[in-house]
């Protein structure tokens, strides 16, 4: 059945381009409102599949004020803007539309932008299934090596529960070292494919010159060295899942053919003489903003929606404190039995300079430095523990009494290594060693926090 759209447009030519557009198309433009109380009107008279409105309208109320109305009636909705200001966006934005479409208008985007809403509301529809359904599972569901109580992280542990058992391919977010494979594997071990394979791909480590034949294999004889066949991860996977880590490092025209198998659920070997069908679940994650990638050019945008189906976010540990005593405790006790040693404790002092921290580096950073801990405290309990420049840190307190900020610490942190380093960031002894972070974080948090690189790139 062709679909019905409301367009809800103040302009009369741009109207009329969308409506000629959408036909040829194939669907039905079932009318056309300038304003809030027309569109009222018309949803509750043809009772459209989507609805494409525009953000300033006739009259007192706009388009996000309809976006409300919409999002209440579990009505999908695309907005139609033109340049509009930030403030403006970030309030459309709240109201979860299903796409944004710029003007002026192209007919390949609009039909992309709208093949992508469709698709998005369809799932929207499964989860909100899948939602309702939680209450009659018997079996509790299994979250193996994710420790914590924090509000943060029950409400990405809420989501986990939603989108495991379906098929959905799964978004994951969040900075280095915040535990994204901990959540991966708990998204398989709650699906359907639990019993199936697991299979996990960096994509950043990686050689751009290898990472397709590692994704999807190639023929004997498809180039100079394949002397055998080579099986893919995406091969395999099949019947169970793949975990794509790092995907905003994959190369452009790689995103393609991503692109297809999420589409398509098909893969071509590297030489091959055709393509055949592969049944793979993609959680994939990132510590990069896709967003901006995708305006910047760099990430495709109908692979960017057709993976943020179902986003999950995990937070820093510096907005988790109140985890800090369980996920130390954790550490201490796997490393001790590691090193056969007793399990020690943390004293009270250590815990409260440990839950002071900003933590750049997350969980790892937490990790590694709990172990070195262990082995450097010969006595049951620990009482003192090296963080990092720790003796600038040991206070939030400024000599006029201004409380810092835990930006504002960081930034001071990362500054004063950096100045121990004379500016050196990467190999041994510079700051992105002593800081325990991969060079690409250490940079990616320089360029977020401001930091002037002049003094120390020299």
């Amino acid at each position: 059945m062709n679909k019905k759209i409301l367009i809800v447009e103040d302009g009369f030519v741009e109207a009329n381009n969308l409506s000629i557009i959408l036909e040829r198309a194939g669907f039905i433009v079932c009318d056309i409102a300038d304003s809030y109380d027309e569109a009222i009107r018309c949803i509750h008279k043809e009772t459209p599949d989507l609805v494409l409105l525009d953000i300033f309208l006739n009259g007192k109320k706009t388009g996000i004020d309809l976006a409300r109305v919409l999002k209440e009636k579990k009505m999908a909705f695309v907005y139609l803007s033109a340049n509009s200001n930030k403030d403006t966006l970030a309030a459309a934005k709240l109201t979860e539309p299903y796409g944004f479409l710029v003007k002026p208008f192209r007919e390949k985007d609009i039909l992309i932008t709208l093949d992508i809403a469709n698709y998005l509301h369809e799932q929207k529809q499964k989860f909100q299934q899948n939602e309702d359904s939680l209450s009659h599972f018997t079996k509790p569901p299994k979250f193996e090596g994710v420790i914590g109580n924090s509000a943060g992280l029950q409400e990405v542990l809420k989501l986990v529960k939603i989108v495991a058992p379906t098929e959905t391919s799964v978004l994951i977010l969040g900075e280095s070292g915040t535990g994204k494979e901990r959540i991966v594997d708990s998204i398989h071990a709650n699906s359907q494919r639990s019993k199936k394979p697991l299979i996990k791909v960096n994509c950043a480590a990686l050689p751009a010159n290898l990472i397709e034949t590692e994704l999807f294999g190639h023929e004997r004889g498809a180039f100079t060295g394949a002397s055998e066949q080579r099986i893919g991860k995406f091969e395999q996977a099949h019947t169970g899942t793949i975990f794509l880590d790092e995907i905003g490092e994959m190369p452009i025209d790689l995103q393609v053919k991503l692109l297809r198998v999420l589409q398509e659920k098909e893969i071509e070997r590297i030489g091959g003489k055709g393509s055949f069908k592969v049944d793979v679940r993609i959680i994939a994650a990132t510590n990069r903003s896709l967003e901006k990638e995708v305006s910047e050019g760099r990430f495709r945008i109908d692979l960017y929606y057709r993976l943020n189906v179902f986003p999950i976010s995990l937070p820093p540990l510096r907005e988790r404190a109140g985890d800090i005593p369980l996920l130390a405790a954790h550490f201490v006790q796997h490393f001790c039995k590691m090193n056969n040693l007793p399990v020690k404790e943390i004293s009270e002092k250590v815990m409260k300079t440990l839950q002071s921290y900003s933590w750049p580096g997350n969980i790892r950073e937490l990790e590694h430095l709990i172990e070195r801990s262990i082995l450097l405290n010969p006595d049951q309990v620990i009482t003192q523990i090296a963080l990092p420049q720790m003796a600038g840190n040991t206070s939030v307190i400024n000599d006029d009494k201004k409380v810092k900020t835990i930006k504002e610490m960081e930034i001071d942190h990362i500054k004063s290594v950096l100045e121990k380093c004379n500016g050196k960031v990467s190999g041994p002894g510079g700051a992105a060693e002593l800081l325990e972070l991969p060079y690409s974080t250490l940079i990616s948090r320089i360029k977020k926090l401001g930091i002037k690189t002049d003094k120390y790139f020299h």
